[in-house]
């Protein structure tokens, strides 16, 4: 099976979210998808097969589980199909069947992909107890709400979304996915920023997080009042997104990096 290690979001090597990419001749059971995405211990690895017409079978698995939506992933995906592999002519959309998030389509455009995803609001919940303490803020902390994939909550400021260092066996009480933290950015570049962790899913801090900006789109354009945004995510290695909320759905931007190609050997 030929595999990529791919950073997504990422405009250079060794920068946004590095994932793992398999390209499957044929079906393979789940044991062996979750053990190889063990192996790769990767935040995600994506598993792709083409069917007979012509769309894409795409699943996400972490270190631990599977997963409904993984954004950074699919970009990975798309990437290794249309350029590693050249499965894909470039001016011709990539289309990607899901279990649980429907039809993804990617579109390459200039030297982004430009993904179509669900736009995902937050549900009301309650705000976890000791939020700012087990954040390792000072807050106040606003809870914006739940989805399948997070639980969101807002800062005061970009400071402390970078001073935020979360007890991770208590957060990883709050949601079953895992926890968004956002705030305004204090760049001019940048309309808000973000931070995401995932120790419930074997992933303490996620680099780059497409999918919690399913949700992170719909909040901001109420804050904000407006649908495109520049968007940071500010993990040690970092990683920008473009934004846009159009009406249900959220398309999100960013380019990619091969940093690793190979072949499964068993």
């Amino acid at each position: 099976m030929n595999c990529v290690l791919i950073d997504a979001f990422a405009t250079r090597p060794f920068t946004g979210n590095p994932a793992a990419v398999v390209l499957l001749e044929r079906k393979l059971d789940d044991a062996t998808r979750q053990a190889i995405a063990m192996e790769f211990n990767q935040a995600e690895t994506a598993y792709v097969r083409k069917l007979a017409d012509g769309r894409w079978d795409l699943r996400w698995f972490t270190p631990t589980r599977e997963v409904p939506l993984c954004g950074h992933a699919t970009l990975a995906a798309a990437h290794a199909i249309v350029h590693e592999w050249k499965l894909s002519d470039a001016r011709e959309p990539v289309r990607f069947i899901t279990r649980e998030s429907g039809e993804l389509l990617c579109r390459v455009v200039g030297e982004q992909i430009a993904m179509d995803f669900p736009a995902t609001p937050s549900k009301p919940t309650a705000l976890p107890s000791d939020a700012a303490a087990l954040l390792g803020v000072t807050g106040p902390v606003v809870c914006v709400g739940t989805t399948p994939m997070n639980l969101t909550l807002a800062l005061p400021d970009e400071a402390q979304i970078r001073v935020a260092r979360p007890v991770m066996s208590e957060i990883a009480k709050w949601h079953e996915t895992g926890v968004t933290i956002t705030a305004r950015s204090a760049d001019g570049e940048f309309d808000f920023v973000s931070r995401f962790f995932a120790p419930q899913s074997g992933i303490p801090e996620d680099p780059v997080t497409g999918s919690a900006h399913c949700s992170l789109a719909v909040y901001w354009s109420a804050v904000l009042g407006k649908t495109t945004f520049k968007a940071r995510q500010l993990s040690a290695r970092s990683g920008e997104l473009g934004v846009s909320l159009n009406g249900d759905r959220v398309e999100l931007r960013g380019s990619a990096v091969t940093t690793m190609r190979g072949n499964l050997t068993v």
